[in-house]
């Protein structure tokens, strides 16, 4: 009879164990696939989500230093960009954006300039790259949560935005910039860059096909109509293209005078000739001008000053 017993509690222990082990797995099997609760603090100037679908917002410690003066040589996309965002930080009806255009010209920069800029008037910003927007609901479920009085307006931020024609995550956008039935916010807008304009790629063939009547589709110009709906879903279009000597060398000057004053360095030569020759050769061998470009030689020419002074 006691041996009966003995194996009666060993088998009922193994059972447990295997139960827990069971639990253990299952919990770790659905934290990876259930998304996790998102949380935003008012106080927290920008985000970064990170991780991927398992991932989380990751706050950024942002450094304040670029502003809207320092980007030179876009002045008209600034203003309309200064515009919306100004309507929609009062509380106005804004578009979504949409930058296009030559690389380096100060798409990215003028993201972080309206930071430096409107911080103090609520605007935060959430970095989101293209393979994770299917954290966008989450994200807007996290902005409804918030009181009602609270000042702060999200910008979605997505950087160097383009998908490919395998590529079904641009749904998740789509259905943010325009479509489901609560996707009119006022606190969330979404601000893109891209080089290029049409976000979804446009072949040749569909169009060849089409017109050879090769194509198993009874409507076929829908598939021209799907690879732009979403670039046309962006309320507000802003190009960029390429920068003249002018522009660059203007560019150039101002980053080595404002090097110079915030030094209060001697040893930091003003923008000269000899300056100037030095950045366009610089520009030819990067291949063309922009405000990258000028931004990089700027330190390039201000870091060997100081390293020569010394």
């Amino acid at each position: 009879m006691s041996h009966y017993s003995d194996l009666n509690t060993t088998s009922n222990t193994s059972a447990i164990v295997l139960t827990d082990e069971l639990t253990k797995l299952l919990t770790q099997y659905l934290r990876q696939k259930l998304p996790a609760a998102i949380t935003l603090d008012p106080n927290q100037l920008a985000y970064r989500w990170v991780g991927g679908r398992s991932g989380h917002l990751e706050p950024i410690e942002v450094h304040l230093h670029l502003s809207l003066d320092d980007l030179l040589g876009i002045d008209s996309q600034k203003s309309k960009l200064i515009q919306n965002t100004q309507q929609f930080l009062a509380g106005y009806p804004a578009n979504h954006v949409l930058m296009t255009g030559t690389r380096g010209a100060g798409k990215s920069s003028l993201v972080r300039a309206l930071l430096h800029e409107f911080h103090s008037d609520g605007l935060r910003i959430i970095e989101i790259a293209r393979d994770d927007l299917h954290v966008l609901d989450q994200i807007r479920s996290a902005i409804r949560k918030l009181p009602s009085d609270s000042p702060c307006r999200y910008i979605v931020y997505c950087d160097d935005l383009a998908f490919n024609g395998q590529d079904e995550s641009y749904r998740s956008l789509k259905s943010v910039l325009d479509g489901a039935l609560d996707s009119e916010q006022d606190k969330l807008l979404v601000y893109a860059t891209s080089n290029r304009r049409h976000l979804l790629p446009q072949l040749m063939k569909d169009n060849v096909n089409i017109y050879d009547g090769q194509t198993d589709e009874v409507n076929p110009y829908e598939t021209i109509d799907e690879t732009v709906s979403l670039s046309d879903r962006f309320g507000l279009w802003l190009s960029f293209y390429p920068m003249d000597q002018q522009t660059y060398l203007q560019i150039v000057q101002h980053y080595i005078e404002v090097a110079k004053n915030e030094a209060a360095n001697a040893s930091i030569s003003a923008c000269n000739d000899e300056v100037k020759a030095a950045a366009l050769q610089w520009a030819s061998s990067r291949g063309g001008r922009s405000g990258r470009v000028a931004y990089q030689f700027s330190r390039h020419w201000i870091g060997q000053q100081l390293l020569q002074s010394e």
